[in-house]
């Protein structure tokens, strides 16, 4: 069994997709960082019509890590009103954190 943790900012209203560069770019560098620590770290934007949503996942429980400083003060220089969940920890096998199905195609 593994713990990752996950949690998830919310925009309101929803941002432009062209708008979230920097945002895009910010979640890039982190991912990368975190692998060549070999760390679990994962960022994601979900652009939906009623809200912009970035979805963290990540193997610790805080959020008090540079990378959302940095987000954090993007947003603010986007005059994003956001608001962020607290971290949940997902627990089971590895094999189904990573989406592995039956099927092999990760639905």
């Amino acid at each position: 069994m593994r713990v990752l943790w996950v949690y998830a900012y919310q925009i309101v209203p929803p941002q432009p997709s062209g708008r979230l560069g920097t945002v895009r770019m910010l979640l890039d560098e982190e991912t990368t960082a975190a692998r060549d620590a070999a760390r679990t770290w994962s960022g994601r934007i979900v652009l939906e019509r009623r809200a912009t949503h970035i979805l963290i996942v990540s193997d610790g429980p805080g959020r008090q890590d540079t990378i959302n400083r940095r987000l954090e003060a993007e947003l603010s220089r986007l005059d994003a009103l956001f608001t962020v969940t607290d971290p949940l920890a997902v627990v089971g096998p590895v094999d189904a954190l990573h989406g592995t199905t039956s099927n092999g195609n990760g639905h």
